[in-house]
């Protein structure tokens, strides 16, 4: 058959990769690239594959390997190209020509149709072949990939590019003032060891229901090595949000196992709830998420959870149910979120 480029969707379980790798081979097809990346309900590996076996049979074979949704479309020997090369190339492009962006963007993701498009962004796109990056507030480019739905993965490469056509943001100090709706300013700092006390003083102020919500239990405490790794950066980062000497918010970032997934952890004390801040420490979080060039972001959280619902679809999340019906889970894609519009 030649060359094909075939993804597929697994659910991540230890030598699953290696399955889909001999099925392959047992078709006498020869990998050439593999590429793995998170998406809405599982991961995408994708191969670029020598293969003599014709496209229905590749598919049927990873099906019966324990893949979902393959999809096997022809390649061709110019993609075998190195990805980190072609992509620094198109960088270079667009810092020549950042009008030209749609296009490059098409080209990024070898879309068949890429252009403008104006108004407001949705939040959540039910064609998996189109694709919508934001731009500025009310600008965006749509891409459309026939036959090979878009990951979330993609959707992060194609933000991170977009950022080098735009002027260079004003550097983000680790310290910041945070204005609230209602005209109240807090002050948003890095989790560090010296916040411990404080940080045990807010979990004792909040309520059990609101320790229940972070928790899954009322604990009255943070257990040391919690608060340990909450501190560490190479495990994440946390903010906390202060307040007349006091912390009264803690928001968290945690590296997942999966590459380029986060898990995002919140708690408010219960007196700033609903006031706008845990909205705009979710806020910034991901946005740092963005920068780390991260694909998505994940929350657990119960079912009668009905504020962080909220919040979480509010910046697009989506949401479904696990195998404990009492718990959600939410997922939030880096790459499609709107920029923020200017206060």
């Amino acid at each position: 058959m030649g060359f094909l480029r075939i993804r597929t969707t697994v659910d991540e379980r230890p030598g699953r990769l290696a399955s889909l790798a001999s099925a392959l081979a047992a078709k006498g097809g020869n990998i050439l690239g593999l590429s793995v990346q998170p998406d809405s309900d599982g991961t995408v590996d994708e191969f670029i594959a020598d293969i003599p076996a014709s496209a229905d049979d590749v598919r049927v074979a990873l099906e019966e390997a324990g893949g979902r949704r393959v999809k096997v479309v022809p390649a061709t020997a110019h993609e075998l190209t190195d990805e980190p090369t072609r992509v620094l190339l198109l960088a270079a492009r667009l810092r020549a020509m950042p009008w030209r962006l749609p296009e490059i963007l098409g080209d990024l993701l070898r879309a068949d149709d890429a252009r403008w498009v104006f108004g407001a962004v949705k939040g959540e796109l039910p064609d998996p072949t189109l694709l919508v990056v934001p731009v500025a507030p009310r600008r965006s480019i749509r891409l459309r990939r026939t036959g090979l739905p878009f990951t979330m993965t993609e959707a992060a490469r194609a933000a991170a590019l977009v950022r080098l056509a735009q002027p260079p943001a004003d550097p983000v100090s680790a310290e910041r003032d945070v204005t609230l709706g209602d005209g109240t300013q807090v002050q948003v700092k890095s989790l560090a060891p010296i916040y411990r006390e404080a940080v045990r003083d807010l979990h004792e102020r909040c309520s059990p229901e609101t320790r229940r919500f972070r928790y899954f239990t009322s604990s009255p405490s943070l257990p040391p090595r919690v608060f340990d790794r909450l501190c560490d950066r190479s495990k994440g980062h946390s903010l906390v949000a202060g307040y007349d000497g006091q912390v009264v918010a803690l928001a968290s970032l945690n590296f997942g196992a999966e590459p380029g997934t986060a898990e995002f952890t919140l708690l408010v004390e219960d007196r700033w709830q609903g006031r706008g801040l845990g909205a705009a420490l979710t806020r910034l979080l991901l946005e740092e998420a963005r920068d780390l060039g991260l694909a998505e972001v994940r929350a657990t959280l119960l079912s009668d959870n009905a504020r962080m619902r909220s919040l979480l679809i509010s910046l697009g999340a989506t949401l479904g149910y696990t195998d404990d019906p009492g718990v959600v889970e939410a997922r939030i894609a880096v790459g499609v979120l709107a920029p923020v519009v200017p206060a």
